[in-house]
């Protein structure tokens, strides 16, 4: 008996198994686009978008929006210049009031942004400066920062701080009192921070750690706040123990970084008591306690009162990329058809 070649072994051992899907053996469909079949799916496809799109586009001009800019920049037009002012000199916070008409009544539920521009959270080293594992509520991760979070990750004693780095040390800390002014008196309007948040965010992604002894502040002894925060992240949200820690929903909508450098990012819904049909026409105040400085980098903040519908905010965007789509789509058969008429008179005279 003949022995087998050396070079046999190796080639047996790499040939893969004798089967359909490995040999490459299955059955396969491999459509053959004739025209018959390739012009009608353009014009169908381009008259789904149309209408997808006129929907899209009709829906979002139908939301009311109303936009209040309270940056402080001189010749803003309102007393928000001192408060920015006093943030540029590193006075602390600073309390101003912006009084505005509503001119149409707004349907609930109202959503309350507010908006910073030149504000590149895309950064990458801004990005990635976070700890996902402490977040979560890993006792680990509590204790021992990743090194992303730098030089937001310790103190100068080396205590660990929570949440550590660049994205929670920045969090949006201006708050925002709303009042109706009707009859001559003043009702304030109850601001829901319920559910602001991604279902995904506040159930999944970020969690407490074990409570100790019962105590959320014996959990989070031995860390530190961030250096621009006044208060510990357990004091987040102190009357509410269901919203403060990591699970407080504010921190966690700043931690869901924006893609582009003009955001807004809600703050509130109007939903509430009297106000649970909207915000009705009239006059308004709105307190504002004046601590995030935008001057610096050349930044503005506003916010926004906004209508929802069935396809969310107010955005064209969507319904215009439909539009366009689907008026490509019907142009692009309209010019097959063309061809296709053409060289089909063609191919018949030639035959004749």
């Amino acid at each position: 008996m003949a022995a087998a070649s050396p070079s046999a072994g190796p080639a047996a051992q790499n040939k893969p198994d004798n089967t359909a899907f490995t040999q490459q053996r299955l059955p396969a469909w491999q459509p053959l686009l004739s025209a018959g079949i390739a012009l009608p799916l353009f014009f169908c496809v381009g008259l789904a978008c149309l209408a997808l799109g006129l929907g899209l586009y009709f829906s979002s001009a139908t939301i009311r929006e109303w936009e209040l800019d309270y940056t402080g920049a001189p010749g803003g037009g309102h007393n928000c210049s001192r408060c920015a002012n006093a943030s540029l000199a590193g006075a602390g916070s600073c309390t101003c009031s912006l009084h505005f008409e509503l001119p149409e009544h707004f349907p609930g539920p109202v959503c309350f942004y507010y908006e910073l521009s030149n504000y590149y959270q895309n950064n990458r080293r801004y990005g990635v400066s976070r700890d996902d594992l402490q977040l979560s509520g890993d006792a680990w991760g509590l204790s021992n920062p990743a090194q992303e979070c730098s030089p937001f990750r310790t103190d100068r004693q080396g205590r660990p701080i929570a949440p550590c780095g660049a994205i929670a040390n920045s969090l949006f800390n201006d708050t925002f009192a709303l009042y109706h002014l009707a009859n001559g008196t003043i009702s304030p309007v109850p601001l829901d921070n319920r559910g602001i948040s991604w279902w995904t965010d506040s159930n999944i992604k970020f969690s407490n750690p074990e409570l100790i002894n019962g105590s959320l502040n014996a959990t989070f002894s031995g860390t530190v706040k961030p250096p621009n925060w006044p208060h510990a992240a357990y004091l987040l949200d102190a009357g509410n123990l269901n919203n403060t820690g990591f699970i407080n929903e504010d921190f966690i909508v700043w931690m869901r970084t924006a893609a582009l450098p003009t955001f807004r990012k809600l703050y509130r819904r109007v939903r509430q008591d009297n106000f649970s049909s909207g915000l009705p026409q009239g006059s308004y105040i709105l307190n504002v306690t004046y601590n995030y400085p935008v001057l610096s980098f050349q930044g503005t903040k506003k916010v926004i009162f906004s209508t929802v519908s069935w396809m969310g905010g107010k955005n064209p965007f969507l319904g215009i990329a439909y539009l366009v789509f689907g008026s490509a789509c019907i142009l692009t058969g309209f010019v097959m058809l063309a061809v296709h008429v053409k060289y089909q008179q063609q191919n018949q005279m030639d035959v004749e």
